[in-house]
């Protein structure tokens, strides 16, 4: 007797449900989805009790002929897919054909739409599959489709739903992301009555990231433009202070359609190394435009899976417009003000932003790679821009022979530094020993040159922070007869921002220096401060650290437990690679026979204890990820510490310095470095201006 059988249609269609709509969230997209592709511009969403017992989505769309409108609801009809040529480049958010018979099968589904604008329509009603009504009736152009009691003959799917809350939660991620894929669409959603969301549908991208994250957050925002021959990027990428816990603040747009893509997701990540602290992620919001021959959305039901016949060369586009766009911006952050306050009379101020009257975008960039393929390049010679700085010798040179005695004590630079001095008799911190902090971290004179120009000092007009409270709004393109006037001749690179130039005031705490200008007052941390000065340091040291690999008189022994050796015995050849001669001595023991002889001193084994214990847990090492960790590793064991005592002169050499660097605003891991308080700040906590 046959085993075998044909599903029952309805039972087919329960089955693909599961997979369609998983919960309120899936009708939501699904629906918008249709609406976006009959090229409505205005589309309302109402839901009740977290969608399990009312969505209805409006839209002015094309609407539905009145003879498809039962056909819709069969499996696989669809207007959008006519060959087997079409599934190539697909140029629609839908084209499955299983939304309306799936969403059907589990729910109460009233539709009505209208062709025309002859007020007459279609309206059909479908209840778990079963055609209940089907005849003529009024309507204005467009579509309205009713989804009541979801999962309401499928208990076992509807006990699995969560909270209201939850389900809103979700439901209302689906609209921000429609939101931001579609800007010129006026989107809204309510819930019982209480609006959520409410887009105006003017094409300005910025705007509609105001209505969702709040006009703070917008002016955070840092419009973005690049294209080559195969893609073009457009968006808004937010300052790297603007962080979020989780990636929920990245969205990324292929096509008008969000996708989820962990390859894209990694490639914004990179672009934001060490600009970002641990365990905190970017606000983003990016749109990718390519020929839809480029990427495959038939891979997953829910079509938020993508693949990319060309993901590397993407990828790698992606990260270096992002790094080049955050290179030319100045990323101190000011201090949080209050927007919505009392002055002293009882009445609010309330700060105002102007969004521009069209789509804001930024000059497309060259998206050439600021950051070579084994790591970031060597940072600009000189100081960084800052008139007057002192150049000092690297370690090892003439001029850091000792010359006198040295200024503070020499425990909190990790050696016994030497001193000489410049023109105006303060004492520059040299190198006697290596691991001395100052010296550990050469003068910027010491610095190769980078392949990116100088800093120079920001112009009146020329984009960058607002010196009056908060950020400016995102900068304007420049006009291309302004371009000559503040970027030079015709094909000169733009100049990058400038490190301010800063007068040292004093020393907080001994942990944070303040300095002035003609703008404010500023703060830096200078744990942070020496430690990206190191890291650039050692991140150019470990590109070839065998050369300064010299033999110990007492070799280092460090111990792991026998799962830890067995591994570390295999991996031995990757310390070779950073410098580090590690030999197996029996048993769980190892010892370190050589190292670089500019790692800090006292904390050799320290460091390379932290480097294996980075080798053994990482599944595969790459030869560049080995040379950033250990940069990390020996930079933050040979910076000053906290509550550790600066003299003027050794302060003022650690700001020229960190004027110097490639990027002088966050340590390697992501911390700020400096902080600013604009002088309309001081003046408003002063009462000064009210």
């Amino acid at each position: 007797m046959a085993k075998i059988t044909v599903l029952d249609e309805h039972i087919a269609n329960q089955i693909a449900a599961g997979e369609v709509v998983e919960r309120p969230a899936s009708v939501v997209k699904e629906l918008v989805e249709n609406a976006v592709d009959a090229g409505a511009t205005k589309i309302e969403v109402l839901v009740e009790e977290g969608g399990l017992e009312l969505i209805r989505v409006t839209d002015n769309g094309s609407g539905i002929e009145p003879e498809d409108c039962e056909t819709a609801f069969y499996r696989h009809a669809t207007s959008k897919i006519v060959s087997g040529r079409d599934l190539f480049q697909i140029r629609s958010l839908g084209f499955r054909g299983e939304a309306l018979p799936s969403i059907s099968a589990v729910a109460k589904v009233r539709l009505v739409s209208s062709s025309d604008d002859t007020g007459l329509g279609r309206v059909v009603a479908i209840e778990g599959g079963t055609l209940k009504e089907n005849e003529e009736t009024a309507a204005p152009q467009g579509t309205d489709i009713t989804v009541k009691e979801l999962f309401y003959n499928t208990p076992a799917r509807l006990k699995y739903m969560k909270t209201i809350q939850t389900e809103l939660g979700h439901i209302s991620d689906v609209m921000y992301r429609q939101a931001l894929a579609h800007p010129e669409i006026a989107f809204s959603l309510k819930h019982n009555g209480n609006s959520l969301l409410q887009s105006q549908g003017g094409g300005n991208l910025l705007q509609v990231i105001a209505s969702i994250y709040g006009i703070n957050t917008s002016k955070g925002m840092i419009p973005i433009s690049a294209e080559n021959l195969d893609y073009k990027i457009s968006g808004y990428i937010g300052l790297p202070e603007m962080t979020r816990s989780n990636r929920g603040g990245m969205s990324t747009m292929v096509n008008g359609r969000f996708i989820r893509n962990q390859g894209l997701q990694q490639a914004i990540l990179r672009a934001y190394h060490t600009l970002l602290p641990i365990n905190r992620y970017p606000l983003v919001v990016l749109s990718l435009d390519m020929h839809p021959s480029l990427v495959d959305v038939n891979v997953h039901p829910a079509k938020l899976e993508v693949r990319f016949s060309k993901e590397t060369e993407l990828n790698a586009f992606v990260e270096t417009s992002l790094r080049s766009v955050l290179s030319e911006q100045v990323l101190i952050p000011q201090v949080v003000k209050q927007q919505l306050g009392k002055s002293g009379s009882g009445s609010l101020i309330q700060e105002q932003f102007h969004f521009p009257a069209a789509r804001l975008e930024a000059a497309p960039t060259s998206a050439a790679p600021s950051m070579s393929a084994s790591g970031p390049a060597a940072p600009a010679s000189g100081s960084g821009g800052r008139p007057g700085a002192a150049s000092a010798a690297a370690p090892g040179s003439a001029a850091s022979a000792p010359s006198g005695a040295a200024h503070g004590s020499a425990s909190a630079y990790g050696g016994a530094p030497a001193a000489r001095t410049d023109g105006s008799g303060f004492a520059l911190r040299e190198q006697a020993a290596p691991g001395a902090a100052y010296g550990a971290g050469p003068a910027a004179g010491a610095y190769a040159p980078s392949a990116q120009p100088p800093r120079q000092s920001q112009a009146p007009g020329q984009p960058g922070r607002a010196q009056q409270g908060g950020y400016a709004a995102a900068p304007q393109p420049v006009p291309p007869a302004a371009q000559e006037a503040l970027y030079g001749a015709p094909g000169k690179a733009p100049e990058l921002p400038a490190f301010p130039e800063l007068s040292l005031i004093g020393q907080h705490h001994g942990t944070y220096l303040i300095a002035q200008n003609e703008n404010g007052l500023y703060l830096i941390d200078q744990h942070a401060a020496h430690e990206r000065v190191n890291y650039e340091y050692y991140y150019e040291k470990f590109g070839n650290p065998a050369d300064a690999s010299q033999e110990l008189l007492l070799p280092i022994t460090l111990e792991f437990t026998p799962g830890e050796s067995e591994k570390l015995k295999e991996r031995l050849s990757w310390f070779e690679r950073a410098g580090v001669i590690l030999e197996h001595f029996g048993g769980g023991t190892f010892r370190v026979v050589s190292c670089p002889y500019w790692f800090p001193q006292g904390d050799e084994a320290a460091v390379i204890q932290e480097m294996a214990e980075w080798v053994l847990s990482e599944r595969a090492i790459d030869l560049a990820k080995l040379r950033e960790k250990s940069s990390i590793l020996v930079s933050c064991k040979a910076s000053i510490k906290a509550n550790q005592k600066l003299t003027k002169e050794e302060a003022d050499t650690l700001l020229q310095r960190l004027g110097a660097c490639k990027q002088p605003y966050t340590c390697p891991h992501g911390r700020p470095i400096v902080i600013s308080f604009s002088n309309y700040d001081l003046e408003k906590l002063f009462k000064r201006v009210m």
